[in-house]
């Protein structure tokens, strides 16, 4: 049985530390593989991401331009019309009748919806606030009498 006092890491888990600063004979004496003096051979030595010296960094000189509209763009959560089809008979598609049927799960339960033209409809369908349609498929749901509101 596995309890506290018998338990062991697996077969080439733990490796020993590297000690450095140890004397000649560890291999990782004298200056312990940082060199000669300097800057970065100093307890806590070294400069930040990006340090040119003092000269003005590359990241600073460079012209900054442009906008992302990424961060406020809309994702929709998709539904396609084979997708309604396998699992509407008839009736409404709603936003609770689509989570209900386990089309919408995650996040999408809290995104708008927008219904694509994929695969075919056979079936009359009401939706109720679905907020987009394709083209094609504001099409095949009028053509087989259905309605958005």
């Amino acid at each position: 049985m596995l309890t506290l006092n018998n338990l062991k890491s697996p077969k080439g888990a733990h490796r020993n530390i590297k000690r450095i600063g140890r004397g000649h004979g560890s291999g990782q004496g004298q200056q312990a593989g940082k060199g000669h003096k300097g800057q970065k051979a100093r307890a806590g030595g070294g400069v930040r991401t990006g340090f040119e010296g003092g000269a003005m960094p590359l990241y600073m000189r460079l012209p900054k331009k442009g906008f992302s509209n990424a961060p406020f763009k809309t994702e929709y959560a998709i539904v396609s019309l084979a997708q309604l089809n396998d699992k509407f008979d008839s009736g409404e598609v709603t936003r609770e009748a689509l989570v209900e049927k386990g089309l919408l799960n995650g996040i999408n339960k809290r995104r708008p919806i927008k219904v694509l033209g994929t695969g075919e409809l056979t079936k009359k369908l009401t939706f109720v606030k679905i907020d987009k349609f394709s083209k094609s498929a504001k099409e095949a749901i009028e053509k087989l009498g259905g309605e958005i509101k």
